[in-house]
């Protein structure tokens, strides 16, 4: 650079400072040979670096430039020039009249969560045009957003970026981004990958919208270790854009939010709609009186159940507890022969060889004049009764005894 003139390249006219970082100073210039205002970005290598470690720097910043001007597309300051003066690297790229995302939030506060929505919407498409490129910007932060006064967005300052497909240069001792907007993958010496980029945009709708950092602390080291273990603070004014932030900022890249879903709800936020709940999911009301009359259905018909059980088995204690009367019929251990049909007879047998239940109570025969019982039990098929003494000749023995009452036998035979 020529210091009387303030010339870069021969063509570059410096006018003004527009922007000044870790990385290097950012300047308006004019181009003399094109006349346009173009920015001019001074990468400054760190002080500390020997003189091999400057010439692998100066390697770098090449390739990044070159993978830079690869992406075209509206919302990407593009990259016209790339060049070497005064010892280190410079950029040339399109010039924007705007103010960063940064100032803007510095300046006037947080922004409402619609206008966010739509600057996370553009800088997506950004993205997604400078990855099918190959392209990582890997610094994407608010300082990199450029808000034009016609409401676009704008991602500039690629002059860290690399392309997935390259060979890797170690620059040694050198933190390539700015901490608090860095992946935990690279904080934690990973490689850069797509969902980098996504996570720092998380990083960056996080601060437009809630006013700060979520892990920026007093120090680079602390920072680092907030991005890699600390949860980002709770979110006070982002609303409706919550799930996507969160989404964006989990930790794990695997499980991070892809471009494209983040795309899809970013879009309904802005035309006015919430993104998709995530809690109980509201029952039609036709499904709340099916269910209600399902158990309904299932009660009555429990009770029904129960009350056929129940009455079934009173019903058969019942019977299990009704004495044995005189024309019920009885087991044929126990039964007692019938008497013969004639009236004539009015005789009373007992099973040969066997007595009568003592413990079934018997009811008392009519009046003995009638010289006959009141029923006539069933005869067991399997054996034949023996006959015994007359009921008239028992009678006579025993007038105290009830007519037609039986006495038991001893042993099948009377003494």
């Amino acid at each position: 650079m020529s210091d009387s003139a303030g010339i870069v390249g021969g063509r570059y006219r410096l006018l003004r400072t527009i922007g000044q970082g870790g990385m290097g100073t950012v300047w308006q210039a004019h181009d003399e040979v094109l006349g346009r205002d173009v920015a001019v970005k001074e990468v400054l290598p760190p002080p500390d670096l020997t003189d091999p470690e400057r010439e692998v720097f100066a390697v770098r910043t090449f390739r990044e430039a070159r993978a830079a001007g690869r992406v075209a597309h509206p919302g990407v300051a593009a990259v016209y020039d790339v060049l070497e003066e005064g010892g280190h690297p410079w950029i040339v790229m399109q010039l924007v009249h705007s103010r960063t995302l940064g100032e803007t939030v510095r300046a006037d506060g947080p922004l409402p969560p619609r206008k966010v929505a739509a600057i996370g919407l553009q800088l997506l498409e950004a993205l997604r045009a400078a990855h099918a490129a190959g392209v990582l910007h890997r610094d994407v932060k608010p300082d990199n957003v450029l808000l034009t006064e016609d409401g676009r967005a704008v991602l500039t300052d690629f002059g860290i970026a690399t392309t997935e497909d390259e060979a890797p240069v170690t620059r040694t001792g050198v933190l390539i981004g700015t901490p608090a907007f860095m992946a935990p993958e690279r904080a934690a010496g990973g490689q850069a990958r797509p969902a980098s980029d996504l996570w720092s945009l998380g990083v960056t709708l996080y601060m437009a919208v809630e006013g700060h950092s979520p892990f920026h602390r007093e120090h680079a080291l602390a920072t680092l270790g907030a991005v890699l273990h600390a949860e980002p603070e709770p979110l006070a004014r982002a609303g409706v854009l919550a799930p996507v932030l969160l989404g964006l900022l989990r930790k794990n890249p695997a499980e991070r939010m892809s471009l494209e879903e983040a795309e899809q709800r970013l879009s309904v936020v802005l035309t006015g709609g919430a993104p998709e709940q995530t809690g109980p999911v509201p029952v039609p009301p036709a499904a709340v009186r099916r269910r209600r009359r399902t158990p309904i259905l299932v009660i009555a018909a429990g009770a029904l159940l129960v009350g056929l059980v129940t009455g079934g088995a009173a019903w058969w204690t019942k019977q299990s507890d009704q004495p044995v009367r005189g024309n019920a019929p009885t087991m044929p251990a126990v039964a007692t022969p019938p008497a013969d049909d004639s009236p004539s007879t009015g005789e009373d047998s007992t099973s040969g060889g066997e007595s009568a239940r003592p413990s079934v109570p018997r009811q008392s025969a009519p009046s003995p004049t009638s010289g006959e019982r009141t029923g006539t039990p069933t005869r067991s098929p399997a054996k034949k009764p023996t006959p015994t003494k007359s009921a008239t000749e028992e009678d006579s023995r025993n007038p105290s005894r009830t007519p037609g009452e039986v006495e038991p036998s001893q042993g099948g035979e009377e003494e």
